[in-house]
């Protein structure tokens, strides 16, 4: 019984965060406000969104986030409103277009590059000749066998 209790407990700790004075009395736009809280990003807590923190700042940005919806906003114009407060690191996902195009784009580019950069070495590697090995001359030969039957 304990432990089923304990697991309610846990399952439950997200439901938490949002306090019962910040939930909107209107069904509809209580979703829409935990749809987009839920990809911004604590700041205080960094990989949680504001859904899951405890933090004052998160409840702080829960509560603008009810407040634009109630003054009439779209859920983008309330994410672009947060965004421009706040910058892009508040998104759990950020964007994929404008300047984080570049950093979306670099692994793959870095990827591509190593690849043919290993393939220009194995193909010259291929092609170079292997080298002779020097012979040694006789008196070399015969000193070396006297070293190594002593």
């Amino acid at each position: 019984m304990k432990r089923l209790i304990l697991a309610l407990c846990v399952i439950a700790a997200p439901v938490f965060a949002v306090q019962p004075d910040e939930i909107l009395d209107d069904p509809a736009l209580e979703e829409r406000a935990r749809d987009i809280s839920a990809g911004l990003r604590c700041l205080v807590c960094r990989n949680e969104s504001i859904d899951d923190s405890n933090a004052e700042l998160a409840r702080d940005l829960r509560l603008l986030v009810r407040e634009r919806l109630v003054a009439g906003d779209s859920n983008e114009e309330v994410v672009d409103f947060v965004v421009d407060r706040y910058g892009e690191y508040v998104l759990l996902k950020p964007r994929s277009g404008g300047s984080n195009l570049l950093l979306w784009m670099a692994g793959p580019i870095m990827l591509g590059a190593g690849l043919v950069m290993a393939g220009v070495y194995l193909r010259g590697r291929a092609r170079t000749p292997e080298r002779e090995v020097a012979r040694l001359s006789e008196s070399e030969e015969r000193r070396l066998r006297e070293i190594l039957d002593d």
